[in-house]
């Protein structure tokens, strides 16, 4: 298969993936909608092959793992968790329910797949972290991915955690920033102005690059690259838009959590099947 079409199959991936997140937001009328969105094409090339897993052993030791660090992202990977099997469809409906079992912020103890708890930002680094070094203190030979949001970055643990990852060597940790220049209250540049992110990394010893994180094909190219360097942890830093293919979520101020009507989210829907019906026949005909 060439690069060009698995770019695009991936890209099929990514807008089911959308489409199940949407619906799910939609049973409750409120959300964090707009880190959800941003980071969807990168959980469907993780789930699609660059992550090792098994969704009939959640728990099996020689499992890849991923810390979603930003934690409010979990309504985006329990979407692409039942898509891949780990669990019905049907637990979606519990999103935010008390006693549920698909909380706001991802939790371990209650959902199949998730690997780490998170949602207190700056911590998942260290978690992270900790798999790492475990993994390789037990010859496991897996990888840790680590999803970091940028207004995380703000935290003083992460650069922290950047240093003791970049001094043991921690060639399997590969992390992500989603750098969709927006945070709980307001656009980075103005709360807090994050620089260079890639160069920042690359100044504490990290493999770093940039690539446009709504493109499928440039972060896979840019996981591959990351494989091969074994003797420095890995930073893709993802330039995206907060509440990327959401119409009323996209870019706007105030999307990090957001009420909306059933006007909105059913036109939201409409539009993300549209986009998966046209990436869709975009693959098919690929194909032929």
């Amino acid at each position: 298969m060439g690069i060009g079409q698995e770019a695009k199959e991936l890209q099929v991936v990514a807008d089911g993936i959308r489409l199940v997140t949407l619906r799910t937001f939609a049973n409750l009328g409120f959300g964090h909608i707009g880190g959800a969105m941003s980071v969807i094409e990168t959980l469907a090339v993780l789930y699609s092959g660059e992550l090792r897993c098994d969704p009939q052993k959640p728990g099996w030791d020689g499992r890849d793992r991923l810390v979603m660090s930003k934690g409010h992202a979990g309504p985006a990977l329990y979407a692409t968790l039942s898509l891949r099997g780990f669990f019905s469809k049907d637990l979606l409906s519990e999103l935010n329910q008390g006693g549920g079992r698909l909380p706001s912020h991802c939790d371990m103890h209650k959902t199949p797949g998730i690997d780490m708890t998170t949602g207190s930002l700056g911590q998942g680094i260290s978690t992270a972290i900790g798999l790492a070094l475990g993994a390789r203190m037990n010859g496991l030979g897996n990888y840790t991915f680590l999803i970091l949001g940028d207004g995380e970055c703000d935290e003083g643990q992460v650069w922290e955690g950047a240093m003791f990852a970049a001094h043991y060597k921690l060639g399997s940790l590969i992390a992500f920033v989603d750098w969709n220049k927006q945070q709980l209250d307001g656009f980075t540049r103005e709360v807090m102005n994050l620089g260079d992110i890639e160069a920042k990394f690359s100044a504490f010893g990290w493999h770093a690059a940039v690539v446009n994180g709504h493109d499928p094909g440039a972060i896979k190219a840019a996981i591959i690259d990351a494989k091969l360097e074994t003797e420095k942890p890995s930073v893709i830093v993802l330039d995206t838009i907060k509440g990327y293919g959401c119409d009323f979520a996209e870019g706007v101020d105030g999307n990090h959590h957001m009420t909306f009507t059933a006007e909105q989210i059913d036109n939201a829907i409409a539009l993300a099947s549209q986009r998966l019906e046209a990436s869709r026949e975009a693959a098919s005909v690929g194909e032929g």
